[in-house]
């Protein structure tokens, strides 16, 4: 068996023409949809990632303004224009970009910005809700999960997910939004992590396994069964020789082997990451509708 390539592209193309309706929708309306991301020092990584969300929103229409601090800036300082943000009407989704510089509190400031306008789904309100089976805002990267799974024919409904890792960012909520009893969802789910003795004896019963340790080959081919659906949300650096940057990027399965096993497998990169900031854009456009509202 070889496993079917789970398109994250593709896929979050998709969503992204979906978005764009949406936005030229309240456009004519009058409603622009508005996100600010706020950029705390020169992290090459996180500079790439502002830019890439400033791409995507001038792609589907959503106006988006990148508010930039050095790194010295002080915590006081970001609650300021989180606080600024939070009162201007114009600005529907706050991104704050993380990480932070070792003198802010990240918990601090991802807390000050409106539940309203929380688009990342970080905030303990959005987080409650998210439980209760009642969110306005799914945390990114376990809500392009969801999408994945489902627009891939692979609904996970009545299914045995296995999530490994259990992260605020992807494994505690992927768990959460897959076993609500709602459409796209309705699994039977089990968390394994860095306590959890004979891993490989529960990653086996998955029907669906989501992969968010943060470590290369975390499961390995005689961890899964014939089948499996994977969700790989790694990306980590190895270096390589015969590649020009003197790395690749990888995933936390070891692709080869699992793929020879698996009906359907994510890429690293081309799977989970593209879904991130598709989902991005579907927050940020559903919480200008949602302000619309009220």
């Amino acid at each position: 068996m070889t496993a079917k390539i789970i398109d994250g592209n593709k896929i979050a193309q998709q969503i992204r023409g979906e978005v764009a309706g949406e936005v030229a929708a309240l456009k004519a309306k009058g409603i622009e949809p508005g996100l600010v991301v706020v950029l705390v020092g020169e992290d090459p990584a996180s500079v790439v990632y502002v830019r890439n969300k400033e791409k995507a929103c001038q792609e589907v229409g959503i106006k988006t303004t990148t508010t930039r601090l050095p790194a010295t800036a002080s915590e006081a300082e970001v609650l300021q224009i989180v606080k600024k943000l939070n009162e201007d009407p114009h600005v529907h989704g706050i991104l704050v970009q993380l990480p932070l510089p070792k003198q802010v509190d990240e918990n601090k400031v991802l807390n000050a910005i409106s539940p309203r306008k929380d688009v990342d789904g970080f905030h303990p309100v959005n987080v409650g809700k998210l439980l209760v089976g009642e969110a306005d805002f799914m945390p990114c990267t376990p809500a392009g999960i969801q999408q994945l799974l489902i627009r891939s024919g692979n609904d996970p409904n009545g299914r045995h997910v296995v999530v490994c890792g259990r992260s605020n960012i992807v494994g505690k909520p992927v768990a959460a939004i897959l076993v609500q009893k709602q459409p796209g969802a309705n699994a039977t789910v089990t968390i394994c992590h860095t306590g959890t003795k004979d891993m490989a004896a529960i990653t086996r019963l998955a029907d669906i396994l989501v992969v968010a340790s943060g470590r290369p080959n975390t499961v390995t081919a005689e961890m899964v069964k014939p089948g499996v659906v994977v969700i790989d949300v790694g990306v980590n650096r190895i270096e390589d020789a015969s590649k020009k940057s003197g790395f690749r990027l990888v995933g936390d399965v070891d692709f080869e082997g699992v793929s020879q096993k698996a009906s359907y497998i994510t890429p690293v990169p081309g799977g989970v990451g593209p879904m991130t900031i598709a989902m991005l854009l579907a927050n940020t456009v559903k919480a200008a509708r949602l302000a619309a509202e009220k």
